[in-house]
C-alpha cells in the first residue's frame, strides 16, 4: 500500500494560498479536521486536507458564509445529500447576494445624490457635510 504524502502547515499554506492563521481558524471552527501530529507536535496534512481546504476556498470565493460552508461540508461528510439539497443551499446564497447587490445600488444612489449637492468649490461650507449632519 502506497503511503500518502504528508505536508506541514506551511506547505499546505503555500499550495493553497491560505494563510497559516486562517487554516488554524478553520480547524478551530470545525470545518477543517484536525490533522494527525508528529511526536514533536507538528501538524501533518494529507491530500484530503488539501482537497477540503480547496473546497472551502472555492466556497469563500463565491461568497458563501462560514455557516453555509459548514452545512455543505456536513452534507458531504455524511454522504447524506441530494443534488437538490446542495442546489437549494446554493440558490439561497444567490438570493442573499441579489439582496446585497440591491442594497449596494441603493447606497450608491444615495451617495451620488449627496455628492451632487456639492459644487466642488473652495469654500469652507460643504453641502455633503450638511447632508451627513441631517437626521434620516
Amino acid at each position: 500500500m502506497e503511503s500518502q504524502k504528508e505536508m506541514r502547515i506551511g506547505e499546505l499554506s503555500t499550495l493553497t494560498g491560505v494563510k497559516i492563521e486562517t487554516i488554524r481558524y478553520y480547524e478551530k471552527s470545525g470545518i477543517m479536521p484536525d490533522p494527525p501530529r508528529t511526536e514533536a507536535g507538528y501538524r501533518m496534512y494529507r491530500e484530503e486536507h488539501l482537497n477540503r481546504l480547496n473546497f472551502i476556498c472555492r466556497c469563500r470565493q463565491l461568497g458563501f458564509p462560514m455557516r453555509d460552508i459548514g452545512n455543505l461540508l456536513e452534507l458531504v461528510d455524511e454522504h447524506d445529500y441530494t443534488c437538490a439539497d446542495v442546489r437549494d443551499l446554493t440558490l439561497g446564497h444567490a438570493e442573499n447576494v441579489r439582496e446585497k447587490i440591491a442594497d449596494l445600488r441603493r447606497l450608491e444612489k444615495a451617495l451620488r445624490s449627496i455628492a451632487a449637492r456639492c459644487t466642488g468649490s473652495k469654500v469652507p461650507e460643504c453641502p455633503i457635510v450638511d447632508a451627513l449632519l441631517e437626521p434620516e
